[in-house]
């Protein structure tokens, strides 16, 4: 017998775990949940506590395949006339794909609608501040992935900036 994978079967990335399968069905079970709550006109509610709910806005993108509107939402950080998120299931999450593959979004925040242009700034110099900005924004998620973003070192925060996709979204329009 040898060590080898077998034919067919495709060895694991840290993205695929099962633990990380989980959250992901998690997530997305609550982003069904939360987009539901934004067409009710709850966003301004559902950030009244952002230390436990976080941060949330929803991004309207096109679907890189299809061309169709998507809605995501996401926790973000302000800072003037731009927002910063992040793919926390990096390169694989579809709503980054999406913004990669056509920039121009929508975004709503919980007191204006806007649109915007998205771009990856991962490689940034100020990578780990924005990074801990909009993990603090983002309230119970991070914990719920397991980092506590106001405690976090820096070696860790590093580490998790080369897992998790920095986006800057810019204002183009009204």
């Amino acid at each position: 017998m040898t060590d080898a994978p077998r034919l067919g079967r495709r060895t694991e990335t840290p993205a695929e775990s099962p633990g990380n399968r989980r959250l992901r069905h998690l997530f997305r079970q609550f982003n069904y949940f939360m987009l539901w709550m934004w067409r009710l006109g709850l966003g301004p509610w559902i950030n009244a506590w952002p230390a436990v709910g976080g941060r949330i806005m929803v991004i309207t993108h096109k679907g890189r395949r299809t061309g169709r509107p998507r809605r995501t939402p996401v926790n973000y950080a302000a800072d003037g006339a731009a927002v910063y998120c992040t793919a926390g299931f990096g390169r694989s999450s579809d709503w980054y794909r999406n913004l990669l593959a056509d920039p121009h979004v929508e975004v709503q925040l919980p007191l204006e609608r806007w649109s915007g242009l998205a771009e990856d700034v991962s490689d940034s110099a100020d990578l780990a501040l924005r990074l801990r900005q909009v993990l603090i924004a983002s309230g119970f998620a991070a914990y719920l992935a397991g980092i506590n973003p106001r405690r976090i070192g820096e070696a860790e925060l590093e580490r998790l900036a080369g897992e998790y996709r920095l986006i800057r979204i810019r204002r183009v329009g009204s």
